[in-house]
């Protein structure tokens, strides 16, 4: 079994990859989609998505981080990936499922989906640029507007050299709306030969179990789940270890109680308090303020004391007041 951190923008970037990947469970990472268009990025632009780049490819608790491109030209995202090749990512992912209006207005992301003829072409031509040891995978959903063609499109995009297929159970016109179909995920796997991981509205033990028997998958890729319960990984492998109520974990023995979150608030804490010191040095500083609000925001869901320290800092904008608040909460 595998368990992959999504890529999501303005979400998942390389703060709540370094912290949720230090809470554990988590095999492999996917960043935020590195955009390509019609020019060869600098190295720069690659190492600000994937600032992990300048650390052999992995989170500062070394789990393995792929990186992600999007764009719909062969020939230039080719480019850029041989370029990005160099930098030693753990792989390069191509985008394929991306909802964004402004991404499917201007042809990438899933509005490749209706052309799986130009899929092929992307990925074979990814394939051929980077050195056969550097793997190449794609995440999808199951189209644009409906999902008639999602086998059509995995067919695509193994015929163009993919090791591996992130299936994101929506089509785009579905967005992030509930539910996501997993049997359609069975379907593609069904019909292709190279590994598929499941993807979609996986918020618990039970969602992951549910969606491991409706897709035929056993790997995983958590996005949102694990941003509301970071212990959301732990806690589907201490029930595939165990199988029974109570496991021995680093945080002591935790419930496999669904009420209860695998990872406690106190034991949370410390990880909140990386998280803070790490938006704050990676950052700019009117950015801050709300990256911390936007993650209390996802852990209120999971964790009623998130609710209380979402309303004791959701006024606050200045860095400074935000230090103090964790100083009376956090004895930092």
């Amino acid at each position: 079994m595998a368990l992959l951190l999504a890529p999501m923008e303005g979400l998942l970037d390389f703060v709540l990859r370094d912290v949720l990947t230090r809470v554990g469970g988590v095999d492999r990472c996917v960043s935020e989609f590195i955009r390509i268009t019609n020019t060869l990025m600098p190295e720069r632009a690659f190492i600000r998505v994937m600032p992990e780049l300048l650390h052999g490819g992995k989170t500062p608790s070394g789990v393995p981080v792929r990186a992600q491109l999007l764009g719909s030209d062969p020939v230039c995202i080719a480019e850029n990936a041989a370029r990005l090749a160099t930098l030693g990512p753990h792989g390069i992912d191509l985008n394929f499922g991306c909802p964004a209006k402004v991404v499917n207005r201007h042809g990438g992301g899933a509005a490749l989906l209706e052309d799986p003829e130009l899929l092929t072409r992307i990925v074979s031509a990814v394939r051929r640029a980077v050195q056969p040891s550097m793997p190449v995978s794609a995440k999808m959903r199951l189209g644009l507007h409906d999902d008639r063609r999602a086998e059509e499109c995995a067919l695509a995009l193994e015929a163009g050299g993919a090791a591996e297929i992130v299936v994101h159970a929506r089509t785009k016109a579905d967005a992030y709306r509930p539910p996501a179909y997993w049997s359609r995920i069975a379907d593609i796997r069904a019909v292709v030969r190279i590994p598929v991981i499941a993807n979609g509205e996986i918020w618990n033990v039970q969602d992951a179990l549910r969606c491991r028997f409706e897709s035929e998958c056993n790997d995983l890729m958590l996005g949102r789940g694990l941003v509301t319960d970071p212990g959301l990984a732990l806690a589907i492998r201490a029930h595939d270890a165990q199988g029974d109520n109570m496991c021995a974990t680093p945080y002591g023995p935790l419930s496999l109680d669904m009420q209860t979150p695998f990872v406690s608030w106190e034991s949370l804490a410390p990880h909140m308090t990386d998280f803070w010191r790490i938006v704050c040095t990676g950052l700019e500083r009117k950015q801050q303020a709300g990256r911390l609000k936007q993650w209390l925001n996802f852990l209120r869901r999971r964790y009623p004391e998130a609710q209380t320290a979402y309303e004791q800092v959701k006024g606050l904008t200045n860095p400074r007041d935000v230090d103090a608040w964790f100083a009376r909460n956090h004895g930092t």
